[in-house]
């Protein structure tokens, strides 16, 4: 059965408020923030509740339709890229805080809530929410828990998985489960852990309780400007090997300097390579640690030091770093965002690698990343208008992937493979690897229908798919079945 013959049932869970048909009002779901992916949803529905959403997921299970959850649309791997066959599922209007349990340092909410309203909430409390992705104004805590989002203090305080506490999911048949608890750990399988980071294709998260720590007694951030990437590389590996672990240390490269300055003027020195650095704890240990972060700094050949004497401005840098990837509009006509990850020690290697792919493919490539635990984020330019160009922006950032996985990296750091890396999987999982995690899937998924044609490899995403992996039939319940 087709999407078109679900709308009068859709509507009948929804109302007429709830479903958009309309095909021009259908394309502002076409994409997320990858916006050179583009796929006009089938349908699209807004639940108000849960009861509506788990509705909708039974109708579609009942008739084979795929079906994708989508928060704010602010994820930049395709991970929401809707199915043209398919129903769009948008969860913004579960927008609610449900539960504030400042006394166990938790709290509960739906998807739809922005990751920084959950700071805010709690505020009163003396309480926040660590993980804090450079969208986190506008982007919802669904989306952080199915691409695992991390942002700029990961390197101390962890992703969005080491957070959450308990999460309440709708399976692809409509069934609803509760996983996890409010006590510090549940026996069993780490269903949380498989759950969190699995980009929306075993369920759809409805409910999610959160692990809230207490603001720090004391923060310190210092911005330092290098001659040259290298120099600023070998001064975050000089952190690091004093045994030292700063709330963030972040990178950006002249590009990016240069395009934050002329959106939000954060007043950032003129420089080859920006590190900012922050540290935050106890009064006394924040003291002597930024101290010694000062020395290393100096020590690997820093030009010019600037310490944030308030509030203001400390915000004020971390305004700038944060506005770094919107800030390439200023630049570009189109910009494409990567997202690797790479040991320390290789970040002068692998920057060198992707300086000189800038000169061989004629692109200019921006680097801004999360210095600390490797992960790169670099800003590939592109003009779509260009004949090829957006083709051309594609190759170079799979390119840079490879250098990744060559340097003993990753595929990803925090944006998801989606549908945008899933061609790139073999690069990194053999054969045995992506069938073992299909498994997994299906286990949940068993008939393919929930978020299809993302993080996997296949002859319709893909064409010919790279690498070894072909998919191949598997035994269940005594039917073949292709992934």
């Amino acid at each position: 059965m087709g999407v078109d013959a679900l709308v009068d049932r859709l509507r009948e869970i929804v109302g007429d408020d709830g479903l958009v048909t309309d095909s021009v009002a259908r394309l502002t779901y076409e994409s997320d923030a990858l916006t050179h992916l583009r796929i006009e949803p089938g349908a699209v529905v807004l639940p108000e509740s849960v009861k509506q959403v788990q509705d909708v997921v039974r109708l579609c299970h009942e008739t084979n339709v795929p079906f994708v959850a989508r928060g704010h649309g602010t994820g930049l791997s395709g991970g929401a890229l809707p199915s043209s066959e398919g129903v769009l599922i948008a969860l913004t209007r579960l927008n609610r805080i449900l539960e504030v349990d400042s006394s166990n340092f938790q709290i509960t909410v739906e998807p739809g809530v922005t990751n920084l309203e959950i700071s805010r909430s709690v505020e009163r409390f003396d309480l926040y929410y660590a993980p804090d992705p450079s969208s986190q104004q506008v982007c919802s805590i669904g989306g952080n828990v199915a691409e695992n989002s991390g942002g700029a203090h990961c390197l101390k305080y962890g992703f969005t998985v080491h957070h959450v506490i308990a999460l309440e999911m709708v399976l692809p048949d409509g069934e609803l489960i509760q996983v996890g608890g409010k006590t510090v750990d549940t026996p069993g399988f780490d269903l949380l852990g498989t759950i969190v980071g699995s980009e929306g294709t075993l369920g759809i998260v409805t409910k999610a309780t959160l692990r809230l720590l207490r603001r720090p007694e004391s923060k310190k951030m210092l911005i330092a400007a290098f001659d040259s990437t290298d120099l600023a590389g070998e001064a975050v590996s000089g952190i690091i090997a004093a045994g030292i672990i700063p709330a963030a240390v972040e990178m950006m490269d002249r590009m990016t300097i240069e395009a934050a300055e002329s959106a939000v003027r954060p007043n950032f020195p003129v420089a080859e390579a920006l590190l900012l650095v922050e540290i935050d704890g106890p009064l006394l240990e924040v003291e002597i640690v930024f101290n010694q972060v000062q020395e290393i700094v100096l020590r690997n050949s820093a030009r010019e030091m600037r310490v944030a004497t308030s509030e203001v401005e400390r915000e004020q840098y971390w305004r700038g770093r944060k506005a770094a990837f919107a800030a390439m509009g200023r630049v570009s006509p189109n910009y494409y965002v990567q997202d690797g990850v790479i040991p320390r020690t290789k970040l002068p290697e692998v920057l060198r690698r992707i300086r000189a792919l800038e000169v061989r493919s004629g692109l200019r490539i921006g680097n801004v990343f999360h210095a600390g635990d490797g992960n790169l984020h670099p800003l590939i330019c592109y003009d779509e208008a260009v004949e090829g160009n957006a083709k051309l922006a594609a190759e170079v950032g799979a390119e840079i992937l490879t250098y990744c996985i060559e340097a003993g990296g990753s595929l990803t750091g925090e944006h998801g493979v989606g549908a945008d890396k899933a061609c790139q999987m073999p690069k990194m999982f053999n054969a045995t690897d992506l069938d073992t995690m299909q498994l997994l899937r299906r286990a949940f998924d068993s008939k393919g229908i929930c978020n299809p044609d993302k993080i996997f490899p296949t002859p319709r995403l893909c064409g010919e798919v790279p690498g070894p992996y072909r998919p191949h039939p598997i035994e269940k319940d005594g039917l073949a079945e292709r992934f």
